[in-house]
C-alpha cells in the first residue's frame, strides 16, 4: 500500500522522480552539518525565478561544479573559476547568482567563525527546535512569515545575498527548522 504523501502534484509512479525523493528523505528534515546548509543555501538561492524541480534535476551538476559546495573552496573562487562555472551547461548560468554562492561562502565562513558553527547559528533563531505548523491544506503554506523575514534581515546585515524572505522560508523547510508536511503526509515525521 503507497503512503500517502503531502499533495505537490508529483508523478507518484515515477520512483526516479527527484522531486518526490526530496520530499520523502530530505525535505523538512533537520538538518546539522554545515556542508549540507551551505549547499541548501546555495541550491534555493539558484531557485529564484525558476522551479525547484529544475534544481534538483541539476542538482548533482551543482555539487561537481561548487566542489562539493565545501564553503572554504568556493570562498576561495577567482574571476576564472566563475568565468569556467558561466560555461558550464549543466548548472544555472546565472553570474549574479553565482556570485552570491562565493560571497555567501566568504560570509558562511564569517559566521561559523563568530557562532562555532552555521548549524548553531542558524538553529539559534529557534533554540534548536523545529517550528511544525501542522498544516492540513497546501493553500495554508505561506511563502515566508516573521522568522524567515528576521533571519533574512539578519543574513544580509551579515552581507549574505538571494537571502530575501521567501527564500528564506523555503531554505527553513528545506534544513527542518520548519516543518510544513501535511497532517496526513506519512512523510512528516521529523527523523
Amino acid at each position: 500500500m503507497e503512503k500517502k504523501r503531502c499533495d505537490f502534484g508529483f508523478d507518484k509512479n515515477a520512483l526516479s522522480d527527484k522531486s518526490l525523493i526530496y520530499h520523502d528523505t530530505r525535505w523538512c528534515k533537520p538538518e546539522h552539518r554545515d556542508n549540507e546548509l551551505y549547499a541548501m543555501l546555495v541550491l534555493e538561492g539558484m531557485q529564484a525565478g525558476v522551479s525547484w524541480a529544475l534544481i534538483l534535476n541539476k542538482e548533482e551538476n551543482f555539487r561537481k561544479a561548487f566542489d562539493g559546495f565545501i564553503p572554504e573552496r568556493v570562498a576561495a573562487y577567482d574571476e576564472a573559476k566563475i568565468e569556467e562555472l558561466m560555461n558550464n551547461a549543466g548548472i544555472i548560468r546565472n553570474r549574479s547568482k553565482i556570485n552570491a554562492a562565493v560571497t555567501n561562502a566568504q560570509a558562511f565562513i564569517r559566521v561559523q567563525k563568530e557562532f562555532g558553527s552555521f548549524d548553531r547559528y542558524i538553529w539559534g533563531f529557534t533554540e534548536g527546535k523545529v517550528i511544525d505548523h501542522h498544516l492540513t491544506d497546501i493553500k495554508d503554506m505561506p511563502s515566508k512569515n516573521e522568522l524567515s523575514e528576521g533571519i533574512s534581515k539578519d543574513l544580509k546585515r551579515r552581507g549574505f545575498k538571494f537571502v530575501g524572505p521567501v527564500i528564506i522560508y523555503s531554505y527553513l523547510q528545506g534544513i527542518g527548522i520548519i516543518n510544513d508536511h501535511l497532517e496526513y503526509c506519512e512523510y512528516r515525521a521529523l527523523t
